[in-house]
């Protein structure tokens, strides 16, 4: 065994939460205004402690269980070296906007105490490691468009790394305010990935539905379009083992922003284009989408943001050594 080969990280669960489905068929369908009651916190989490949550926080607790329940849950993982990682960039965006109201109207003394603590961004992610007894860490990313992908990047270098054992890692949105000029590509839902070593997985017997390697980079806003296209080459680069973008199938999660032309232009012409939402979830459904599909070959989904945020993640399918390893045979007396 190799030391890529000890590393290397496995998904053993995904949890989907969308207006568009309950499971990873949910990324081919087209985003639209979310139905009137398509989520109810006492469908998915129980009748009693949820009611004051944040729809953000309901949404990602709800994908969790998902994904324990796919994964085979986490009692094999000891709770110090159980972490988390969430991305969100418009998870408390209803909630500060009816705090603002709130305060605007009458005064501060006013904000509820069950909801105040989620001004924190922070609290989405530590509200679900709460839940699930995380106590290694949890980390909360923001970056536009390129959270959810950036909140995998990190889960896969610290279980790389030994720095946990297994890992929730995915993303969380609410939809936008009336009022706000992204408003038409609001999103909702969220999407939860169990991460954990391939050598841990095989060795309980686990279902890998694949494996991740996320790169992630900038790209400055405003860059000429030949030296954008030059960059954005660069930030893209080689894949796992050279794997090169022209031997994958490309899903591109792109507005239309000079830093998505940039892209485009450094993908090639040989491209799905899948409309990016106003925030970070689109790339987690379309990779959801992706594991245990029964692909045969590399997937690479690309996203990019207006801000300059330019991410890359390679879903590769899983092989024969994540089957679990044979039984030995007793020696007979």
């Amino acid at each position: 065994m190799t030391a890529l080969d000890a590393t290397r990280v496995a998904v053993t669960g995904v949890g989907v939460v969308s207006p568009r489905g309950f499971d990873g068929s949910a990324a081919g369908r087209e985003r639209t205004a979310s139905p009137e009651g398509w989520f109810d916190h006492r469908t998915h989490l129980g009748r009693r402690g949820y009611k004051y949550l944040p729809t953000a926080a309901q949404y990602f607790l709800a994908a969790s269980n998902r994904a324990l329940e796919a994964g085979g849950g986490l009692d094999h993982a000891p709770p110090e070296s159980r972490g988390a990682a969430v991305g969100t960039n418009s998870a408390a965006e209803a909630l500060h906007a009816a705090m603002d109201t709130t305060i605007t109207t009458g005064s501060a003394t006013d904000l509820s105490p069950a909801t105040a603590p989620f001004f924190s961004i922070n609290l989405f992610g530590s509200r679900m490691a709460m839940e699930h007894g995380l106590q290694g860490f949890n980390l909360t990313l923001t970056s536009p468009r390129v959270a959810g992908l950036e909140a995998i990047q990190t889960g896969l270098r610290s279980v790389g790394l030994g720095r946990a054992d297994w890992l929730l890692a995915g993303a969380t949105e609410e939809a936008l305010a009336p009022l706000d000029p992204a408003v038409r590509d609001s999103e909702a839902g969220a999407v939860a990935l169990v991460l954990e070593p391939a050598r841990d997985a095989a060795a309980r017997g686990s279902d890998v539905l694949g494996h991740l390697v996320v790169r992630s980079g900038y790209l400055p806003p405003g860059t000429p379009a030949p030296e954008a296209r030059e960059r954005a080459g660069r930030i893209l680069g080689e894949g796992p083992g050279g794997l090169a973008l022209r031997d994958a199938t490309v899903v591109a999660v792109v507005d239309d922003s000079p830093v998505s032309a940039a892209v485009l232009g450094a993908l090639g012409t040989d491209v799905r284009r899948v409309p990016a939402g106003a925030g970070s979830l689109e790339p987690l459904l379309q990779i959801a989408g992706l594991l245990g599909s029964g692909a045969e070959g590399p997937t690479a989904v690309v996203t990019a943001a207006a801000q300059g945020n330019v991410a890359l993640c390679w879903v590769i399918p899983p092989d024969r050594t994540d089957a679990a390893p044979a039984a030995t045979p007793r020696d007979e007396a």
